[in-house]
């Protein structure tokens, strides 16, 4: 049975001109009236308890239809609740209404004039005497211009932001106050150009050394790691620019005097874009970036070394980056390149044994294909790429334990076929023509 009232639904349709309902159809809209008033009350009850309140308001069911996708209701809308008064019109015919404030006339006619307004008239007075602003009534109060420093500036700023955030009327002084004397200044803006001025070797070199070695740069430390950030995101086909930044990262790591372990976060995202970016460099230069790649390898295994300890997930997070750049069939072999001989300075041999290995004979198929392509540009990079997996391979033999002198004539064949189901027939092809038993055998025993 439905809670609402058949009869509503009958004066309704007698309203609009239809005389007569069936009462098993009265019953059904009677249902689906009470469905519908229920679904559109629950979303407006979602609505004001997001709203931190509890009292359900019109503005909740116009949202509440417009989120089901009915036609809003236009009426009243107030932010406090609406009194309702009740009229009959008949018998058991109830009216309700908005009850209006009832405004007195008498209190009104003797009620007390407001002030009348003043003319418009200009005056002039002083903004400031001698940079000192006056205390007089046109300028604004110290409090005034305080209050004034929080509000929001900018085109697409808003204006009650500070009374959102609750930080009206206050005042926020930085605990430290960060002041660089004109001479350090002067000593960033120097070493800066010297450092990218590309004709000038001798004051490059100087300005270098200097950063290696000076003990008083520890508060323009975070402006290099800024000037490094900028640099490599604004210049990434100058290599020029990019190995300088490398320079430079590289001086403040040799720096004994400066604690870098703070920065360690900022200054790893440039080292790592310039050792697996997918475009370094002129493309009608396709090898030039394979030197600032093999830097920025050096300085990210530095880094490992020097901040492991300090930051237990450095290393697998680079890790990480490194081996999905290396496998990543989508990324030029400029990054497989990078993600490459980065592994090999993050970890060394482990590493190498553990995430380059085991991946050697998959990483097989991207190779092929460019390597067929003869006098292509995608050839020499693949004939690089390859030159990294074996030379990253042959970290293994340098740090296995001599067992044999040479193979015989008898196991050859043997240790080709299983050689080659280990790390692939085109990397086994390159490492049997070395002709290093030593070499072969690490690898099969890894």
């Amino acid at each position: 049975m439905a809670v609402w009232n058949p009869d509503n639904i009958k004066d309704v349709a007698e309203s609009i001109g239809i005389a007569s309902l069936n009462e098993d159809v009265l019953q059904a809209l009677s249902s689906d009236i009470e469905y519908r008033l229920s679904q559109v009350l629950e979303e407006a009850l979602k609505f004001m308890r997001h709203s931190r309140r509890m009292t359900l308001s019109t503005q909740d069911v116009s949202q509440a239809l417009r989120v089901l996708d009915i036609e809003p209701l236009y009426g009243y809308e107030s932010t406090r609740p609406l009194r309702f008064g009740e009229a009959s019109i008949g018998p058991g015919q109830p009216l309700f209404y908005v009850e209006d404030e009832e405004v007195d006339f008498e209190k009104l006619i003797n009620a007390p004039l407001p002030k009348v307004p003043r003319e418009i008239s200009i005056t002039a007075h002083w903004l400031a005497v001698e940079g000192v602003q006056p205390s007089i009534p046109q300028n604004p109060t110290p409090a005034d211009s305080r209050g004034q420093e929080l509000v929001p500036k900018g085109p697409g700023a808003n204006p009650n932001l500070a009374v959102i955030n609750g930080s009206d009327n206050v005042t926020i002084k930085p605990l430290v106050k960060h002041v660089l004397s004109k001479e350090l200044q002067l000593y960033f803006s120097n070493v800066c150009n010297a450092i990218l001025d590309e004709n000038n070797d001798e004051n490059r070199v100087a300005a270098l050394a200097s950063i290696r070695t000076d003990p008083g740069l520890h508060q323009l430390v975070p402006y290099f790691v800024n000037f490094i950030a900028e640099k490599v995101t604004h210049n990434l086909n100058d290599l020029f620019i990019l190995t300088q930044t490398l320079q430079i990262t590289s001086a403040l790591l040799e720096n004994k005097h400066l604690l870098l372990d703070p920065y360690v976060a900022s200054i790893i995202p440039p080292v790592l874009t310039c050792l697996v970016g997918r475009h370094l460099g002129l493309s009608s230069e396709p090898l030039s970036h394979h030197l600032l790649r093999n830097i920025a390898a050096a300085l990210l295994g530095s880094m490992c070394r020097k901040y492991a300890k300090s930051s237990r997930t450095l290393k697998p997070r680079l890790a990480r980056t490194c081996l999905k750049n290396f496998l990543d069939p989508t990324k030029p072999l400029g990054a497989n390149y990078g993600g490459i001989i980065g592994l090999q300075a993050i970890g060394g041999t482990e590493v190498v044994r553990a995430l380059i290995l085991p991946n050697v004979k998959d990483y097989e198929s991207i190779l092929r294909e460019p390597l067929e392509d003869e006098g292509s540009p995608k050839q020499a990079e693949a004939e690089a790429v390859l030159t990294a997996l074996i030379g990253a391979l042959q970290t293994l033999e340098d740090d296995s334990v001599s067992g044999m002198n040479g193979l015989t004539n008898g196991n050859a064949a043997s240790e080709s076929q299983n050689l080659e189901a280990k790390v692939g027939q085109l990397v086994a092809g390159r490492v049997l023509a070395m002709g290093r038993p030593q070499f072969i055998k690490a690898l099969l025993n890894a």
